[in-house]
C-alpha cells in the first residue's frame, strides 16, 4: 500500500508569521520614514524626536509578560489576531494628529506610539510559539530566522513606498495607509491560523513528522479548552535566576540596541548627516536591509546545517551569533568615509552581520520551558526590547550634545560587542530549562478574592 506523502502545512504557517512580522516592523518603523518631515511640520528637536522614537519601547516592554501569559492562558491564534487589529488601528490614527496643536499633536503622538507598543507586545512571543508547535527541532533555526527576517524585508518592501507616500502626499498618509493594511491582515489571519492538531489542511503524515521531532503540538489544546491555569510567579523568578537565560537576555538587549538605530534614526541619518532627500533616504535604507534579509535566513541556514551534521545545539546557534555580531561591528567604519556608496555599503555589511546574528528566538525556541512558552518569549522579548526605549533616548542626546552622528555610530557597534562577549562568557551551554514545580501559590491573573477564599 502506498504511503501518503506528508503535506506541508506548517510552511503556509511560516509565511503567514514572515507577512505579519512585515506589517509589524513596517508599522514601527512608520515614525521613522516620516520623522525628518514630521518634525519639520511640529518644530520639534531632536531629544524631542527621540521619545517620541522611544514611545513604542516604553510600552512594548511593559506589555511583554502580560502578552506572553494571555498567550499560555487563551493560546495564540486570537490573542495575536487582536494584537494585529489593535496596533493597526492605533497607527492610522497617528495620521491624524496634525489636525491639532503643536502641543497635543507632540503628546497625542506620544500616546499612539505607546498604545501601538502595547498592542504589538504579543507578537514575537506569538511567534516563538506557532513555530515551538510546527516545527522539529532541526527546522527551527531556519524557521525562526525567517521569521526574525521579516523586520529587514519590512524595509526592503516599504521603505521606498513609505518615502514616496511621505514626499507626495505627506507624512500623514503613511500612517493611514500602513495601518489599513494591518486592519485587512488581521482578518486573513483568523481565517488561516490553527494549531497543528486543528488545522483542516494538514495530514497525519506531517502531523507525525512534526509531534515525533520536537514539536510541541498540543501547546494550545487545553487554552483553547478553557483551562484555569497559568504560568506562576516562581517560573519567572527561576527563569531570572537562570545563567544562561541572563546571558541571553543580555544579548538580545545588545542585538535589539543596532535594530532599533536602524528603525528610528538610520534615515534621519541619511537625511541630516549625509545630505539626501527623504525620497532618496527611503530607497537607500531599503538596501542595507536587503542585506539584513539575506544574512537573516543565511543564519538560520547555516545553524540548522550545523546541527544537522552533529554539532551540538550550542555550537550551532553561537556560531553564527557570535561570526554575525563581530561582522556588524563594521557600522563604525562610517565614520572615517565620506563616499555616498562606501558608507552605504558599510551599513549594508553592518546589517547583513546583525541578520547572521539575530537567532536569539531560534534559541528561545531551544530554550523556553514547555509550560510557559509565551511568558518565557515575553520575558526574553521584555529585555531584548528595552533597547527600543534606551536606544532613541541615548542617540538623541548624543546627537544633540555632539551636533553629528558620530557617537552614535560607534554606541551602536559597541552594542555588537557587548552582545559577543556575553554569548562566549555568560550563555554557556544551550539547553531546555526543566522548571521546578513551585509550591502553592498565586497565578499570575488570579484575583485576591479567589485567594482569599482558596484560603478559607
Amino acid at each position: 500500500m502506498l504511503k501518503t506523502k506528508p503535506t506541508h502545512v506548517r510552511y503556509l504557517i511560516l509565511l503567514m508569521l514572515f507577512l505579519v512580522t512585515t506589517i509589524n516592523y513596517a508599522d514601527r518603523a512608520t515614525i521613522a520614514i516620516a520623522g525628518s518631515s514630521l518634525q519639520k511640520s511640529l518644530g520639534i528637536d531632536a531629544v524631542t524626536l527621540g521619545f517620541i522614537f522611544s514611545a513604542f519601547g516604553w510600552a512594548y516592554v511593559a506589555g511583554q509578560i502580560p502578552g506572553g501569559w494571555l498567550l499560555d492562558r487563551f493560546g495564540s491564534k486570537k490573542v495575536y489576531a487582536l494584537s494585529i487589529f489593535t496596533w493597526s488601528m492605533f497607527t492610522v490614527l497617528q495620521g491624524y494628529v496634525g489636525e491639532f496643536g503643536v502641543s497635543s499633536a507632540i503628546v497625542l503622538l506620544f500616546l499612539l506610539r505607546f498604545m501601538v507598543g502595547l498592542a504589538e507586545a504579543p507578537s514575537f512571543p506569538g511567534n516563538a510559539r506557532i513555530v515551538a508547535a510546527w516545527f522539529p527541532t532541526a527546522e527551527r533555526g531556519t524557521a525562526s530566522a525567517i521569521f526574525n527576517s521579516a523586520q529587514y524585508f519590512a524595509t526592503v518592501l516599504f521603505a521606498p513606498l513609505m518615502g514616496w507616500i511621505v514626499y507626495t502626499y505627506g507624512w500623514q498618509h503613511v500612517f493611514i495607509v500602513m495601518g489599513s493594511i494591518g486592519i485587512v491582515f488581521s482578518m486573513i489571519w483568523m481565517k488561516v491560523i490553527y494549531s497543528p492538531r486543528e488545522h483542516p489542511r494538514i495530514n497525519k503524515e506531517e502531523f507525525d513528522h512534526i509531534a515525533n521531532n520536537g514539536g510541541m503540538v498540543d501547546m494550545d489544546q487545553d487554552k483553547v479548552k478553557g483551562s484555569k491555569s497559568g504560568p506562576k510567579w516562581d517560573y519567572i523568578r527561576q527563569l531570572l535566576t537562570n545563567r544562561m537565560m541572563l546571558g541571553i537576555y543580555l544579548s538580545q538587549y545588545c542585538i535589539n540596541g543596532i535594530t532599533y538605530f536602524f528603525l528610528t534614526w538610520f534615515p534621519v541619518y541619511l537625511v541630516q548627516e549625509r545630505g539626501m532627500t527623504i525620497l532618496k533616504a527611503g530607497i537607500i535604507a531599503s538596501l542595507p536591509a536587503i542585506c539584513g534579509f539575506i544574512g537573516g535566513v543565511l543564519g538560520g541556514i547555516i545553524s540548522d546545517y550545523l546541527l544537522r551534521k552533529g554539532h551540538s545545539l550550542t555550537f550551532a546557534r553561537k556560531a553564527p551569533i557570535i561570526g554575525g555580531l563581530l561582522l556588524s561591528t563594521s557600522i563604525v567604519a562610517c565614520n572615517y568615509v565620506d563616499i555616498e556608496w562606501v558608507v552605504v555599503g558599510f551599513m549594508a555589511l553592518a546589517f547583513f552581520g546583525k541578520g547572521v546574528g539575530a537567532l536569539g528566538w531560534a534559541v528561545m525556541s531551544d530554550a523556553s520551558p514547555k509550560q510557559i512558552a509565551g511568558l518565557s518569549g515575553g520575558l526574553f522579548n521584555m529585555f531584548g526590547n528595552i533597547a527600543s526605549i534606551t536606544t532613541p533616548i541615548v542617540i538623541g542626546y548624543i546627537i544633540s550634545t555632539t551636533g553629528s552622528f558620530k557617537w552614535a555610530l560607534v554606541f551602536v557597534g559597541a552594542n555588537a560587542v557587548v552582545a559577543v562577549f556575553s554569548y562566549i562568557f555568560i550563555v554557556g551551554e544551550i539547553k531546555r530549562v526543566e522548571l521546578k514545580e513551585p509550591p502553592k501559590g498565586p497565578l499570575i491573573g488570579e484575583n485576591a478574592s479567589d485567594l482569599s477564599q482558596a484560603k478559607s
